[in-house]
């Protein structure tokens, strides 16, 4: 048995060598895919662009607008003097968000009142609009603590602050989006290197003719499955070795946990996303049919239900239940705890048993359905 697994894992290693298509999928593919959504990809807000329609025109007003500028959240482009022109640059992108300050904004404060200070922000995005609503409102409370301590250091009083909130962020203190995605980037990378490559292979003997010969050889299904499973686990290993030295070299990602729990959880979420392949590989007759599976069965799941970019508990309930069907889930799981909590395996062992589950499943499939086929 070792010696059939041994031959069928050689002739395996010396497809992929011989094969361009499969050593543009392992070196090019995962680097074009960290650099694209490295880069690109980003939820971060800044240079916020803001217009000033300015009806007070009062020393206090321009303070808060040059407060606004001199931060790297804001950019001022323009200034405002009718109310069309807010308008315009809200209808053509011109600014992100007016502000509009009411006449009479700096003898309103002075005299102890209430004075409304209005923001217009572009709402077609509602993610840039929260965030740009949030930015605003802090800039806002630091003018108000600042206008509030000139206040009482004119009139000899000392400030008093009830509660002095110190936030603190853990894991990602920077709060940094990039290092928020490269697990999940990492992931995607495995998952549809992994399966495409796995079901490839097994549906290309199919149509050069040579499955028959296999399935006529002493080479049992689950002996042939080992075989398949094991050169794939391998590069995928390296694949997943080389992503990691291209994201901490590019974006500075460094892993915080155990580099042993990160290696045993990657092979056991391989076995997994191979075991998937595998099975896809059992339903196709062509290349062409099994590409187009593996890339929805891989992709368009990890990339919206895996939590890789939308979190699964502002899912409705039925939508959290169907995450379920894809191991990045998992595993997106397994890689934060590890690379950015620098967590041990309390925090994430349901995930390493959904997995096991998750690939017995289909490797049981898979084996039946190359039985009965044989």
């Amino acid at each position: 048995m070792i010696f059939r697994i041994y031959a069928m894992v050689k002739k395996e290693f010396r497809q992929i060598m011989r094969d361009a298509r499969t050593l543009y999928l392992i070196f090019i593919f995962p680097v074009f895919l960290l650099i694209l959504f490295g880069y690109a990809l980003s939820l971060d807000v800044k240079n916020v662009t803001i217009a000033v329609k300015n009806n007070d025109n009062s020393e206090e007003s321009r303070d808060f607008v040059e407060m606004l500028q001199s931060s790297s959240y804001f950019k001022v482009v323009g200034y405002i003097h009718t109310h069309a022109e807010v308008n315009k640059y809200l209808d053509e992108k011109l600014a992100q968000c007016v502000v509009v300050f009411p006449p009479g904004f700096a003898a309103d404060m002075q005299s102890g009142k209430n004075v409304q200070l209005q923001f217009l922000v572009d709402g077609v995005d509602g993610n840039t609009a929260t965030v740009i609503i949030n930015y605003v409102t802090s800039a806002t409370r630091f003018y108000n603590n600042k206008i509030t301590q000139e206040f009482l250091a004119r009139n000899g009083m000392k400030g008093f602050v009830p509660i002095d909130p110190q936030p603190l962020f853990w894991y990602n203190p920077d709060l940094n989006t990039t290092k928020f995605l490269i697990p999940g980037l990492l992931c995607m990378i495995l998952i549809t290197t992994a399966v495409i490559l796995t079901c490839l292979s097994i549906v290309r003997e199919k149509e050069l003719g040579s499955m028959e010969q296999l399935r006529v050889s002493p080479l049992g299904s689950f002996e042939m499955i080992i075989g398949k499973t094991i050169p794939y686990t391998v590069v995928a290993l390296f694949v997943a070795a080389f992503t990691l030295l291209i994201s901490n070299i590019a974006f500075g990602m460094e892993v915080r946990g155990s580099y042993i729990w990160l290696f045993v959880t990657t092979v056991i979420f391989l076995i997994a996303t191979l075991s998937l392949g595998i099975f896809i590989s059992t339903i196709s007759d062509s290349q062409q049919v099994a590409f187009q599976i593996a890339s929805v069965a891989t992709m368009l799941p990890t990339f919206i239900l895996s939590g890789f970019i939308f979190p699964i508990e502002s899912m409705p309930w039925p939508v959290q239940i169907l995450t379920n069907i894809t191991p990045a889930k998992f595993f997106i799981i397994i890689l934060r705890s590890i690379m950015l909590k620098g967590a041990g395996i309390e925090a994430f062992w349901k995930q390493i048993v959904s997995l096991l589950i998750f690939a017995a499943f289909f490797l049981g499939i898979s084996t039946l359905r190359m039985r009965k086929a044989k």
